[in-house]
């Protein structure tokens, strides 16, 4: 299966803030694009190798452009300093179809949005949406410096009054987690995108309303439970083919595949996209991608060999 059908043409490419660069995609072929929901994200090529993640921000009801924008990573592997610094208009980039895993439940009537810094792309879209079902809506939009605000003159010509900027280096602080999820009124959820700080200052104020709040990382974090046994090696077993191969500490599971040989599908390595999610016949996962429900970890019936690791002495996989 081609994990990335679609080819797409760089038709605008502006600087939308500091260290934050606005493409915009059309089909080569000009042909109306498959269509996407708010909070989905594309996997693109990157120099033709390299797959990132990246949000689309424009309204989800246009069929004829993508929007996405990326910000300069500090520590950027090569993905976002391309993007920045070679890409080209008239270049053409490969892609995935639109994937959403931080999709809005379109049955709520009020939300409270929070974005940090890059993480406004995929609540632009959200938004978007919000409007165009007149849908109740307020947004946090959370950057270090006002220099950094990408498309805060896009989000105040859709209701000025709806939103609320925190400058970090304005407000002398960093925002109050703690009393933005009391200010939550009934039937509101939050959605929030963000560096991790941010994200991890808002669930450990959620408490009992950490159903009511939702996330999106833009990395699986590191974590390890009961203490450190996930990140002891085990034994992997795979029942199709009868091997037994064992992961050390410092492997993932699915490096381990590769150096035996055994095929199948991944793309970011990072617990993000879904695509090595492979069936569980035995043992107790640790599951660390940002893919599953908390609903289906419990099940144990599958997890992502990129990062999920074994909190029993060995593991069996459908392979």
């Amino acid at each position: 299966m081609d994990l990335h059908p679609l080819n797409l043409r760089v038709t605008h490419l502006a600087a939308e803030a500091k260290d934050v660069v606005l493409i915009e995609l059309r089909a080569t072929d000009a042909q109306p694009l498959p269509p996407f929901t708010a909070g989905s994200h594309l996997e693109i090529l990157v120099a033709e190798t390299q797959p990132r993640h990246y949000s689309l921000l424009n309204d989800p009801r246009e069929r004829d452009r993508y929007l996405i924008a990326v910000g300069l990573a500090a520590q950027s592997r090569g993905g976002s300093r391309f993007l920045h610094q070679q890409l080209r208009l008239g270049d053409t980039l490969s892609s995935s179809l639109p994937r959403n895993h931080f999709p809005l439940d379109e049955q709520l009537q009020r939300y409270c949005m929070v974005a940090g810094g890059i993480g406004i792309t995929p609540i632009l879209a959200m938004l978007h949406w919000c409007q165009a079902h007149e849908k109740d809506w307020r947004l946090v939009y959370c950057v270090r410096n006002r220099q950094r605000a990408a498309f805060y003159e896009t989000l105040r010509q859709l209701d000025p009054e709806r939103v609320r900027l925190h400058v970090t280096d304005e407000a002398g602080d960093h925002l109050d987690t703690a009393e933005l999820l009391n200010s939550l009124r009934d039937g509101e959820h939050l959605y929030a995108c963000g560096p991790a700080p941010l994200l991890d200052a808002l669930q450990a104020a959620a408490g009992p309303r950490s159903d009511r709040l939702h996330v999106e990382r833009f990395n699986a974090p590191p974590t390890c439970a009961e203490g450190n046994k996930g990140n002891e090696g085990f034994t992997l077993h795979l029942r199709r083919s009868g091997l037994s191969l064992w992961v050390a500490p410092e492997q993932s599971i699915l490096e381990v595949l590769e150096q035996h040989g055994i095929d199948l599908p991944f793309s970011c390595r990072s617990g993000i996209c879904g695509s090595c999610e492979t069936a569980i016949c035995a043992g107790l996962p640790e599951h660390r991608d940002l893919i599953l429900s908390d609903a289906d970890k419990a099940g144990g019936r599958s997890l992502m060999v990129c990062v999920s690791r074994a909190l029993s002495e060995s593991l069996e996989l459908d392979l």
